[in-house]
């Protein structure tokens, strides 16, 4: 983990176990992560060290599910696809989809990871009824979002399981594609997308090829919006839907400012990159990922952030590195937990 090397892992298999490790730790003043498939674990700032990773990958599967009141308590080292694939048989779904494939419960919820349902849905925390914890000394929590208790971005200690409110599965889901050339063509089919009822509105932005921007409708009929653009109508979604631009070895930029100024962001970006640069996300809301590249020196990187933010200013936006090559983390300011999503 952000190049340490963890002198122990412990994977329980109940909560009592959880606590019991977190006992131990606190006991013997072991710096303890807990990690459910690791897919984000090096973002943000690289940890100082660890000496203890709490692995939940024991730590899984549906422990109650009401189909009548659409209620479900999932423990958190369930990955996200197997509770969609289970939740799936009785018509329901968590209105969720992390871009994080192998993502768990926890690791999504810890850092309330959205993706293009956000739009909207809305992020993950939204059907949160409940959430039970163990925190760092070995004693249980819960979490309900009212009272005194402390809200999920609060809690310090490794979630267990948590009550989530569920949504029918839609009967049908349809994506219409259509090409946009340039960041100001993608917010104008973005805009026009608005208008309909829909559920997620994402733009493609690569260097080496045709832009593009697609439309999520569920429920819904796509042809309308599909005959007015003279685009594609399809019941798959684009290969790169719902799928972070970037790679371990990249610079990840996280850019979120008002929809109708994000093609103005996106230029400022390249201006200071001195070229294009990759951008994926949701044109809807005016959050995306841009990517650069990760042999880019650090001073590099600060320049082209305070010209970005420079831009974003006046339009109450906001750019943070996400993640970066550990090296090159250790030398720029990274993005807290926070700021991820």
């Amino acid at each position: 983990m952000s190049g340490h090397r963890a002198g122990l892992v412990a994977v329980p298999a109940t909560t009592q176990a959880v606590s019991d490790v977190l006992q131990l730790a606190a006991a013997e003043s072991l710096r303890v992560v807990a990690r459910g498939s690791g897919s984000k674990i090096d973002w943000g700032t690289p940890s100082s060290g660890v000496d203890l990773i709490l692995d939940t990958g024991r730590l899984n599967g549906l422990w109650s599910h009401d189909v009548s009141a659409a209620r479900v308590e999932v423990a958190t080292g369930t990955p996200v696809r197997s509770l969609q694939a289970a939740l799936a048989l009785h018509g329901q779904r968590l209105p969720v989809d992390p871009p994080s494939r192998t993502a768990t419960l926890g690791g999504m919820l810890v850092l309330n990871e959205s993706g293009p349902l956000r739009y909207r849905f809305r992020t993950p925390a939204e059907y949160v009824d409940r959430v039970s914890y163990i925190d760092f000394a070995g004693d249980a929590g819960y979490s309900d979002g009212e009272g005194a208790n402390p809200g999920l971005a609060e809690i310090t200690g490794v979630i267990t399981s948590a009550v989530l409110a569920l949504q029918p599965l839609p009967q049908s889901r349809r994506w219409v594609v259509a090409p946009a050339s340039t960041p100001l063509q993608a917010a104008k089919l973005a805009t026009e997308a608005a208008q309909f009822g829909v559920s997620a509105i994402e733009t493609d932005l690569p260097t080496d090829g045709e832009g593009v921007v697609a439309v999520l409708f569920e429920d819904a009929d796509p042809y309308p919006l599909a005959t007015s653009w003279n685009a594609t109508v399809s019941p798959t979604a684009p290969p790169w839907w719902g799928q972070y631009p970037f790679t371990g070895t990249d610079v990840a930029l996280r850019l979120s400012v008002a929809p109708d100024d994000l093609a103005a962001t996106v230029y400022a970006l390249a201006d200071a990159a001195a070229g294009p640069v990759p951008v994926r996300g949701s044109a809807g809301l005016g959050a995306v990922h841009a990517v650069l590249p990760g042999t880019i020196r650090a001073d590099e990187v600060v320049r082209i952030l305070e010209a970005v933010r420079h831009v974003l200013l006046a339009r109450n936006g906001h750019v943070v590195v996400v993640a970066a090559p550990i090296a090159l983390a250790r030398q720029i300011e990274m993005a807290a937990p926070h700021e991820f999503f």
